[in-house]
């Protein structure tokens, strides 16, 4: 069997399969659709506009759009002043550079005073394969000891589409990350399914398994949910997108009522993300299953092409299958 050779494209291609049905730019235009009714949201960016889908807003809202060069200790705080004066400054860089870079100014300038700013972040977890420099692989754990901030992690075009009205809406701080350019489509297989920040919504029953899922993985839940109907193997999907406030009541009755195993499934470290705060929501409830993590390692990890290194550190859906048959057949 020959197998398709993969360019450098890969490393910073969609996330989407080949064939798979996408949305260009969501955040971007479901931004300027929000604009529309609300005059005091404004877009900044730190010289990455073009790479987070804001210029979408820029070229619609120019003069409701702020450029702050390569300064992303200076975008946090000018958005600080800008949400003090009654605007709502969505904010968007990679996910890296607001972990890492702008992590103290985030805290004191913005948590700190509970202030209204949306911070939206594209490369999150292992979405570029340009290595530890770009990839947010512990951002979850970095934003989740930050009080007063609010963590959304989103599967798909859709989900993005309707987070963006609904963190408008919530009072205080946003982390979001953010699936850029032609994001992917899965939610349109849930017609009743709606985004609502601080609530976890099953998606598919089963009764073999229960994947407790957020981000993109939520997509390869769905998607190894169908490889696994083929071996006889039943499990239901619980998408969490809120990270923090983790709607632990769902969480926690969802797998109280299966006896069965639990796997959390997430685009992030092992460390500090979902599957701890999960585990610790089951143990302090007094629930006991069986539990498995399914995230990346707790290292630095390598640059490539994204599906091979999907298939690598075994976030794929083929891989997620696999894991989960050999994990029930235990």
């Amino acid at each position: 069997m020959t197998t398709k050779k993969l360019t450098t494209s890969a490393m910073i291609a969609s996330i989407a399969e080949e064939g798979q049905a996408t949305i260009p730019a969501p955040f971007g235009h479901a931004l300027v659709q929000l604009a529309k009714e609300h005059d005091d949201i404004i877009g900044m960016s730190a010289d990455l506009a073009a790479y987070t889908d804001l210029h979408i807003f820029s070229r619609e809202y120019p003069e409701r759009f702020y450029q702050m060069g390569m300064a992303e200790q200076l975008l946090m705080s000018a958005a600080a002043g800008m949400a003090r004066e009654g605007a709502t400054p969505f904010v968007t860089t990679y996910a890296v550079f607001a972990a890492r870079r702008a992590y103290d100014f985030i805290c004191m300038a913005i948590a700190e005073e509970k202030l209204n700013v949306k911070i939206i972040c594209a490369l999150p977890g292992l979405t570029t394969g340009y290595g530890p420099s770009h990839q947010a692989t512990e951002d979850i754990a970095i934003f989740r000891g930050m009080p007063n901030m609010t963590i959304i992690d989103p599967c798909d075009a859709i989900d993005i589409q309707q987070a963006i009205p609904a963190i408008y809406e919530h009072d205080g701080p946003v982390y979001m990350r953010l699936l850029r350019g032609k994001v992917p489509v899965i939610l349109d297989r849930f017609p009743d399914y709606k985004f609502e920040v601080g609530k976890a919504k099953l998606l598919t029953e089963g009764k073999d398994a229960l994947i407790i899922s957020t981000g993109l993985m939520t997509m390869r839940a769905v998607q190894a949910r169908e490889i696994l109907e083929k071996e006889g193997i039943s499990v239901a999907i619980l998408h969490s997108p809120t990270i923090k406030p983790l709607d632990e009541q769902t969480i926690c009755q969802e797998a109280a009522k299966r006896n069965c195993l639990v796997i959390t499934a997430e685009n992030h470290t092992v460390i500090g993300g979902l599957g701890e705060a999960v585990a610790s929501a089951l143990m302090r409830n007094g629930i006991h299953r069986p539990f498995r993590q399914v995230g990346l390692p707790d290292e630095f990890l390598d640059a490539g092409a994204l599906p091979t290194l999907h298939d690598r550190y075994e976030i794929s859906a083929r891989s997620l299958a696999t894991n989960i048959a050999s994990w029930i057949k235990q």
